[in-house]
């Protein structure tokens, strides 16, 4: 990634100019000797080959593409089609389910029903199929390159999407973490943490089924993730129209493997295929060193101190002193969350628990109905 001298960034960082210079350069298939090939400036790797090579030097190589190079990898064969079958076939009944139930899910980008959505798939993977979930991840693969990126004690998430027939594309984004935070706060994060943000996550997606170009598998501007002010970019306009002449698709066999930097300007692509169910696993492997040491009860704290945040508004307290009290107290990050019940619908993340608090306390509620509010949001929280 690049860096900057600049503690904090702004709108004065988004050069798209300089954003063009990071990212329109080639992919040099010799400066990655562990690789097969480069798609559209993607790295392409065997899985079979990278099990044969020195493990240390290909994670290596892997780091430097994923933090430096293109920002992306696939991995022809990283799941064999005995493997991917089994998990299909289970992900499907997952769906059946869900659907005689009622609770068609939403996602980012569509409404709920339009495609079909596995929220916690693999803790539901675990519980209806264990032997599948433990053949799936079991793919030396998927450990290699989340070890390189995450070290030895990564933790595992992920989410099935079928993107049916006539489903629309994604808005070009940035993932984890500062993805997820709302625009006008994003330029009060140090410049530090937004590189740092990247490197504690890992995406990928796993091919269940064959993804030609028309089956809308994932847009990609590759080197996109070098750009510092990328989080702050990415939802201004002429940043988009770029994305828009830019991005590239990699048609995916199944059972190839799709990995990703969080911070490389990505989206879903539209399915305009007639009868592709497009079927990707997509995976959201964290660092396990994003913890608080100590388990903290912070509905009871702001349940505690919230007559108190009442009685210092009314007093014509500073709004800066509330909101100070507000983010000790509450919990600001919207994940982990059960996003069964807890959906983001119509923007990237549901509020968190200090949302739910500042807003009660601008609409001067109660502290019997701000306590009914903070206990639905945990049950909606609740797996």
């Amino acid at each position: 990634m690049t860096t900057t001298h600049r503690a904090f960034l702004d709108d004065t960082d988004c050069h798209l100019d300089e954003f063009r210079d990071q990212v329109l350069r080639e992919t040099d298939l010799a400066d990655y000797p562990h690789a097969s090939d480069v798609r559209s400036n993607v790295l392409v790797y065997s899985a079979g080959a990278a099990a044969q090579s020195s493990r240390r030097a290909v994670q290596s190589e892997l780091v430097r593409a994923l933090a430096h190079g293109p920002g992306v990898v696939v991995f022809e064969g990283g799941f064999t089609d005995d493997v991917v079958d089994a998990a299909r076939a289970a992900f499907f009944d997952i769906i059946a389910t869900q659907r005689a139930a009622g609770s068609a899910a939403g996602d980012h980008f569509g409404t709920p029903g339009a495609n079909d959505r596995i929220w916690n798939a693999a803790q539901k993977l675990a519980l209806h199929a264990p032997a599948v979930f433990a053949e799936y991840y079991a793919s030396d693969v998927l450990a290699l390159i989340c070890q390189a990126w995450l070290g030895p004690r990564y933790q595992v998430t992920s989410q099935v999407n079928v993107v049916n027939p006539g489903g629309r594309q994604q808005v070009p984004h940035r993932d984890y973490h500062l993805g997820f935070v709302r625009p006008d706060e994003l330029a009060a994060y140090p410049a530090h943490l937004h590189q740092m943000s990247a490197v504690l996550t890992l995406q990928g997606a796993v091919a269940h089924c064959d993804m030609p170009i028309e089956s809308g598998p994932t847009m990609l501007l590759p080197y996109s993730q070098r750009f510092v002010a990328g989080y702050i970019a990415f939802n201004r306009p002429e940043f988009i129209d770029f994305f828009a002449e830019h991005h590239v698709q990699v048609p995916l066999r199944k059972g190839d493997a799709m990995f990703f930097n969080p911070a490389l300007y990505h989206g879903a692509g539209s399915n305009t295929s007639s009868g592709i169910r497009r079927m990707a696993n997509l995976l959201q492997i964290s660092s396990p060193f994003g913890r608080a040491m100590e388990a903290v009860d912070r509905a009871a704290m702001v349940r505690a101190v919230y007559p108190v945040l009442r009685t210092m508004k009314a007093a014509g307290r500073p709004e800066r002193d509330l909101v100070n009290v507000i983010v000790a107290a509450a919990e600001g990050y919207p994940f982990p969350t059960n996003l069964d019940r807890d959906q983001p619908v119509d923007s990237l993340a549901p509020p968190s628990q200090v949302d739910t608090v500042l807003a009660a306390l601008a609409d001067d509620m109660s502290p019997e109905a701000l306590a009914i509010a903070l206990r639905n949001q945990d049950d909606r929280r609740t797996p």
